[in-house]
């Protein structure tokens, strides 16, 4: 079997506030259709239940039981969010039979003055909660935060998020559509009526910690693989590239999900010579048993955002590079 990038046809979702792409999902009812290759019109799932490992990865496979774990898109906020907040993989799977959501986004363009919502800037108590729900002043106590292309935010499961107007961003989260409004401006959805709320299992769901920086710090160098997320759920990597860029995941026995941001690009991958051609704004899922492969930049500066499953044994890395270091 001759492995290949996956590409995938368009999956839009119109929203009262904008809309959102789904690049690459195994979400019930919004599956991702392959579009290229021997695949072309087959739902990304059924393919890889015909080839877990190689695809998945065998580590991935094993612990999410031959499921593909995230889901990646690109969401166009036109107008505000809701204020919202997703439960955790204990609380989803008691209340509704399914994982859990913490999510990361990349600021891919902001309008200038643009800002959004994550965590709360000052300590309140469930109390406080309930009455600010009831009185429409919960903004208050939420961390506001002005962004800016490339800015980066993290929002494990319980924390208070909200993505604001003029905001077009990159989301990598865990494949899960379990999500509660906590406010959303009395106004009405598509459909012409009032959008649900559900500010009590929200208030069962949240987080009130309040931290420091709720914005991840990371260094902006170019052609070079930059860690800004290691969590858990997912590791992502992103870079500046100007020139041929060579990527070997196969030490994560992980699938990889790129996400093209800026500019458009060439990927090669090195055990067969596939190659595929993927053009800012568009992603493809490399599978695990190919992901040894060179990124090759059709513009001076194409930036790609890379999410996978880092499933490297930390303890086995370090006694070969002790075992190396003593040997030297």
């Amino acid at each position: 079997m001759k492995f290949y990038p996956l590409l995938f046809e368009p999956n839009l979702h119109p929203t009262v506030w904008g809309g959102e792409s789904w690049e690459v999902s195994a979400v019930p009812g919004s599956i991702s259709i392959i579009s290229n290759g021997e695949w072309a019109g087959q739902e990304l799932t059924a393919v890889i239940e015909q080839h877990p490992d190689d695809i998945l990865g065998k580590a991935v496979n094993e612990k999410y039981h031959g499921k593909l774990p995230l889901l990646v898109k690109f969401i166009d906020a036109r107008q505000d969010l809701s204020i919202q907040v997703h439960p955790n993989d204990e609380m989803a799977m008691r209340e509704h039979g399914k994982k859990g959501k913490s999510e990361m986004w990349y600021i891919i363009k902001a309008d200038e003055g643009a800002h959004l919502y994550a965590g709360f800037k000052q300590e309140i108590t469930p109390e406080d909660y309930q009455r600010r729900i009831a009185d429409g002043t919960i903004t208050e106590v939420l961390a506001d935060h002005t962004v800016k292309a490339g800015d980066v935010f993290y929002l494990p499961a319980g924390r208070v998020h909200a993505i604001c107007g003029g905001i077009l961003l990159a989301e990598v989260q865990q494949s899960s559509d379990v999500t509660y409004r906590i406010y959303d401006y009395n106004r009405p959805g598509l459909d012409g009526k009032p959008r649900e709320l559900h500010t009590e299992l929200a208030a069962k769901a949240l987080d009130f910690h309040v931290e420091a920086n709720y914005r991840t710090d990371y260094p902006d160098t170019s052609n070079r693989a930059i860690q800004v997320i290691n969590s858990p759920y997912f590791s992502i990597r992103v870079m500046i590239v100007s020139k041929p860029f060579h990527r070997d995941l196969m030490k994560y026995d992980s699938f990889v999900i790129t996400m093209c941001i800026e500019g458009d690009c060439i990927i090669r991958v090195r055990s067969t010579g596939e190659e595929i051609f993927l053009k800012e704004g568009s992603s493809t899922l490399i599978p695990a048993a190919i992901a040894d492969y060179d990124v090759l930049p059709q513009h001076d500066n194409t930036r790609i955002l890379d999410a996978f499953i880092d499933n490297m044994d930390r303890s086995l890395a370090n006694t070969v590079t002790r075992f190396l270091h003593w040997r030297a």
